[in-house]
């Protein structure tokens, strides 16, 4: 039970290519943006759709993979946690962002077949 206390799973789709980095230290970095969708009937029965953009990145083995087989488009499973952070942008302001860690991936999109 300890392990859920921040626990994050999200199905959706990458909005772009994923980016792939090196740090200085040589670790892998990828940094990738996934939309997930929730439909609803509104007060007046209409179907209405909202689309949430969530951050997420990966860092050793689990970078190199979504940087070797994930495209725009490619419906993926994460399961990780949230980690918040702050940065100082190129104008001096102070930024804080959370971002989706991922532990586990799984490419949800099928292969074409040929």
């Amino acid at each position: 039970m300890y392990n859920m206390k921040n626990k994050v799973q999200l199905i959706g789709n990458l909005g772009q290519d994923p980016v792939v980095k090196t740090t200085e230290s040589g670790k892998k970095l990828t940094r990738m943006n996934v939309a997930t969708d929730e439909t609803y009937l509104n007060a007046k029965g209409e179907k209405v759709t909202e689309t949430q953009w969530h951050s997420v990145v990966a860092w050793g083995k689990t970078a190199e993979i979504a940087g070797k087989y994930l495209t725009k488009g490619k419906e993926v499973l994460i399961d990780g946690k949230l980690v918040s952070r702050s940065y100082t942008d190129k104008e001096g302001n102070k930024r804080y962002t959370t971002d989706v860690q991922v532990n586990e991936l799984l490419i949800l999109t099928k292969k074409p077949v040929a």
